[in-house]
Order: structure tokens, then C-alpha cells, then sequence
């Protein structure tokens, strides 16, 4: 098992920036491939990111394509999601996952894929 903790997350406003972190306990860290999820009130949860276990593998949601980043830094256990020229509809909260059947370089996309889950942090960001 592995515990996933959110962290960053706040109010901000349209046009500004962001920096989510996700610590991972555990020293199995490197062998799983990581996303970012969001949910907004009223809807269902959606992909945003994700990164394959070797980090050389990268996607993004359309919606966030050109603004946000993911990146992971294995030897500190934990995966970033850099978020530039935020949104109103950015307003969710955001969970990271961590998928430990990927293959090397590859990245799944369904959030019923993943095995460990965060608690989630939120992001509001005003017009």
C-alpha cells in the first residue's frame, strides 16, 4: 500500500498560478506511473494529467494542454502539477493516483484504473 497527500492547492486569482505537489510514503514510488484528476461541485471526476514511470511519457487533458505541467522527481517520492493561466472552470478539487500496473513508459487514462488515491486539495479560482 502507499499513502498519496495533496498538497498546494488555494484560491487564486483568473490568470494566475499554481504549484500542486503529491508525496508518496513507500519506497516502491518509482514503479508507478502518476496522474492528476479533478472534480468540480455537480460533476463527475476527469482526467487532467499524467506521467509514465520513467517520466519521459507525458499527457494532458485538451482543457489544460499549453497551461499545466506534470512532473515527477522519483528521489523525493513525489509528482508536481505546475498550473499557469488558471481558470474559473479550473475550480475542482484535485486528486492525484497512482498506477501500479503500468508498463515503463506508458500512462492509463480512467480514473477506475488507478490503485491509490489522495484525499485531494482544493483550487478555486476567481473571475
Amino acid at each position: 500500500q502507499v499513502q498519496l497527500v495533496e498538497s498546494g492547492g488555494g484560491l487564486v486569482q483568473a490568470g494566475g498560478s499554481l504549484r500542486l505537489s503529491c508525496a508518496a510514503s513507500g519506497r516502491t514510488f518509482s514503479s508507478y506511473a502518476m496522474g492528476w484528476f479533478r472534480q468540480a461541485p455537480g460533476k463527475e471526476r476527469e482526467f487532467v494529467a499524467a506521467i509514465s514511470r520513467s517520466g519521459g511519457s507525458t499527457y494532458w487533458a485538451d482543457s489544460v494542454k499549453g497551461r499545466f505541467t506534470i512532473s515527477r522527481d522519483n528521489a523525493k517520492n513525489t509528482v508536481y502539477l505546475q498550473m499557469n493561466s488558471l481558470k474559473p472552470e479550473d475550480t475542482a478539487v484535485y486528486y492525484c493516483a497512482a498506477d501500479r500496473t503500468a508498463m515503463y513508459t506508458t500512462v492509463k487514462f480512467g480514473a477506475l484504473e488507478y490503485d491509490y488515491w489522495g484525499q485531494g486539495t482544493q483550487v478555486t479560482v476567481s473571475s
